[in-house]
């Protein structure tokens, strides 16, 4: 049996269920998300963008989010090697520009607030690489991945089933 065929046999797992559908049962907060995400994809390049969801999106452990973004991110033409390097990105700071590496870092203060604050370095950092108007537009959309995550995780949605826009 060929490593093909061996991986083939083994049965996976049945999905989880989604605790709710709360688009369906909160639909004025579901509109409002995708106003406020239709605004934050404003003056973001879009390669930044899916950097920048798919970190927080595997900060948050958001599997739907990471099944929808990291599928959107190779749509667009990203590689799958900067995807699978992003979750260690100090190793292979290499594979990122500048740029970046400010914004993926910002991103993870930005999602991770147990230490109570983004530290002045991280930010000074960002904002060399920003002017104010990106900057804005950039904490804009760091904050609207983490709520979208935040819907994700708590209702459990299901990754898997994502195909992205053509």
């Amino acid at each position: 049996m060929n490593t093909n065929e061996a991986h083939e046999s083994l049965e996976r797992l049945p999905e989880h269920a989604p605790r709710l559908d709360w688009a369906q049962l909160a639909p004025d907060a579901f509109k409002a998300m995708v106003r406020l995400d239709t605004a934050a994809k404003q003056g973001v390049e879009p390669v930044l963008l899916n950097l920048v969801k798919i970190r927080a999106s595997q900060i948050n452990h958001c599997a739907f989010c990471l099944d929808m973004h990291s599928k959107d991110a190779l749509a667009a033409g990203e590689s799958v090697e900067r995807i699978f390097q992003l979750d260690a990105w100090r190793e292979s700071r290499h594979f990122y520009t500048a740029k970046e590496i400010a914004a993926i870092e910002l991103t993870e203060a930005v999602t991770v607030l147990t230490d109570g604050f983004v530290p002045d370095e991280v930010y000074a950092r960002a904002a060399t690489e920003f002017d104010e108007s990106e900057l804005a537009r950039l904490i804009v959309a760091i904050t609207t991945i983490n709520a979208w995550n935040r819907f994700g995780v708590s209702t459990r949605l299901v990754p898997g089933h994502y195909t992205p826009a053509t």
